[in-house]
Parts: structure tokens; C-alpha cells; sequence
């Protein structure tokens, strides 16, 4: 995965949510109310996210996937190798026996 798009992501979504909060505030009524105006900034941060961070977020999923994915062949080959060993360590013990 590319840091680079994750960070990208990162601030752009904390963005989405800042400067709508920040607009608010800046009304009377959201003042005394802040919580209300951290849950109108929330909702309108994940519709702006939705509407155009898709490429960014793509970006991020396809560099986890792709990480994912690295870390599975990793483990299978050393899944092999332990097998191979067990097989190994098997026929000397059973050529004594027969």
C-alpha cells in the first residue's frame, strides 16, 4: 500500500468533516449546540466523502488488498516449507521400521 494515498485519504476525509464544522460554529445556535453541529459536520463530511473521494478510496483499498495478498503467499510458502520438513523428518523414522 502507497502511504501516500492513505495519507491523502486521511486528510481529505478530515477535511470533509472539519470545514463543515468549523461553518457551523460560526452560527449562533450551533454555538451553544455543538454536539448538534458535530453530527450535521459528520453527516455532511460522509456525503461529500462519498461523492468524491472514490477514486482516493479505491486507491487505498486496492494497496491493502494487494498488501493482503503479499502476506498470504508469504505465509503459504512458509506452509510448504514447514510440510516439507514434517515429510521429511517422516521418512527416515518409517525406512528404520521396515
Amino acid at each position: 500500500m502507497k502511504a501516500r494515498s492513505a495519507i491523502l485519504y486521511t486528510v481529505l476525509r478530515l477535511l470533509a468533516f472539519l470545514v463543515p464544522f468549523g461553518i457551523l460554529m460560526l452560527f449562533p445556535v450551533f454555538r451553544e449546540l455543538y454536539w448538534l453541529a458535530a453530527i450535521f459536520a459528520a453527516l455532511i463530511g460522509l456525503s461529500l466523502s462519498l461523492l468524491f473521494l472514490r477514486r482516493p478510496l479505491d486507491d487505498v483499498s486496492s494497496g491493502l488488498a494487494e498488501r493482503r495478498q503479499r502476506v498470504r503467499r508469504a505465509d503459504a510458502v512458509k506452509d510448504e516449507d514447514v510440510e516439507d520438513a514434517a515429510a521429511d523428518a517422516a521418512r527416515p523414522a518409517s525406512a528404520d521400521d521396515a
